[in-house]
């Protein structure tokens, strides 16, 4: 549900989700609210891919200028992606992707970046993520 509530709250969001590492290298579709998502995504593509190579949050103005960036809605403009590490270990990344250039300012970026950790702490992230 935490999909459906950003979607429906944060303004001006055409796409919420989550990518989950589940093999070494790689970002596997979770839930999310929007248009049919990429999958899979290689760490070394997109924004998601340098969140989750980075392990820092990625805000980025304009997507179109973002190097490696993939489209998966031609609509999108600006994207915010926050890594998720517990542990010391990349579990995913929560994804949001907006039709408005520049629409994620820095309080934006911290107030998903503390909604991040809360969904940490309230979530049983005692089994690895990464299988094989």
């Amino acid at each position: 549900q935490t999909c459906a509530f950003l979607k429906h709250e944060v303004a001006a969001l055409n796409w919420a989700g989550f990518y989950l590492q589940r093999q070494p290298g790689t970002l596997i579709l979770g839930p999310f609210q929007g248009l049919p998502a990429c999958n899979p995504i290689p760490f070394d593509k997109g924004v998601c891919g340098a969140a989750a190579t980075t392990r820092r949050t990625q805000r980025v103005a304009d997507v179109h200028a973002f190097p490696g960036h993939i489209a998966c809605d031609a609509a999108s403009r600006s994207e915010l992606v926050v890594p998720i590490v517990h542990d010391g270990e990349l579990w995913g990344v929560l994804d949001l992707d907006s039709p408005r250039p520049e629409r994620f300012s820095e309080d934006d970026q911290r107030g998903i970046e503390r909604l991040v950790e809360i969904f940490i702490a309230a979530s049983d992230l005692s089994t690895p993520s990464v299988t094989g």
